[in-house]
């Protein structure tokens, strides 16, 4: 799973290292991103269409992820609204005049109808001939590469990325909040404490937590944990652009583990390329301890 991590890292440390010169050349690769973004998410859309084992206990399943969401959601968004406030209030990392708060909105629910959209054809065309996930992971290395390129070519240096101190704080806010946000939900569903814990500590990487989460307890709670995790990705999409604004650390670091890959174009797109390195370093945090705590709760 580090190796996964670090392979994700990788097109974008390559990117870095390639300069480009002519301004015509990186408008292209501005442009290009803001398609990709959509490519990404449609494809996104897609391939949750087809997720199979779902159908089963349906109602356990939608009340143990709604509700770990709900709190979770509570928990992060309140401790990274503090973290703001402690590093000064609100501070833009986006350059160049901001859209309202209509046009910001009116984004998210782009963003959020193109995977809706994507889920849609889905459902109606059988694409399980289609290699969607592989198509998804090569717009995502695409992707990756050209935001490398982009933040050698803003003059950002690379201690600027590998050593971020705004992106550990997030990463902190999260794990902490996270954890206290779990033990709340265990409270309301009559969970044991460690089994909630387990849930909350794959930080939205759905893939993961689905899978560790069935091997240990079950698929019922394996699915809860899959979609508690879905949910906080689709959310983060959503609520990315509205927030980066006046909080930028709740627009960084709800996403959790997600801020490496499926958020990190929301982030760069609402953002600006000044946030990319905290994402990166907050993201990678929590996707390589990710594994490691899910694991540890199962234990106990």
């Amino acid at each position: 799973m580090l190796l996964n991590a670090l392979l994700i890292l990788l097109p974008l440390f390559i990117g870095y290292l390639i300069p480009v010169r002519h301004h015509a050349a990186l408008r292209l690769i501005q442009g290009t991103l803001s398609k990709m973004v959509y490519l990404i998410l449609a494809l996104m859309g897609m391939s949750l269409a087809g997720v199979d084992n779902l159908g089963s206990n349906m109602a356990v399943i939608l009340n143990v992820s709604a509700v770990m969401l709900g709190c979770i959601t509570l928990a992060n968004l309140a401790a990274l609204w503090w973290l703001d406030r402690r590093r000064g209030g609100a501070q833009q990392p986006a350059t160049g005049p901001q859209p309202g708060k209509l046009r910001m909105m009116a984004e998210s629910l782009q963003l959020a109808l193109v995977v809706l959209g994507g889920f849609l054809v889905g459902l109606l065309l059988d694409l399980s001939a289609l290699p969607i996930e592989q198509w998804s992971e090569w717009a995502l290395m695409l992707l990756l590469l050209l935001i490398g390129i982009q933040m050698r070519n803003s003059g950002m240096h690379l201690r600027q990325i590998l050593l971020n101190r705004w992106g550990m704080s997030i990463a902190l806010c999260v794990m902490v909040s996270s954890w206290a946000g779990a033990l709340l939900a265990a409270l309301l569903l009559d969970l044991p404490p460690f089994d909630a814990l387990a849930l909350a500590s794959s930080f939205g990487w759905y893939s993961l937590s689905g899978i560790l989460v069935s091997d240990a307890l079950g698929p019922v709670m394996g699915s809860a944990a899959f979609l508690g995790d879905l949910g906080r990705e689709l959310l983060a999409i959503m609520l990315i652009p509205v927030l980066m604004r006046r909080h930028p650390s709740a627009a960084i670091g709800y996403g959790g583990a997600t801020s490496l890959d499926f958020t990190l174009p929301v982030i760069q797109r609402s953002g600006g390329i000044a946030v990319v390195p905290v994402a990166v370093v907050s993201g990678f945090i929590l996707s390589l301890l990710g594994p490691i705590l899910v694991l540890f709760f199962l234990s106990l």
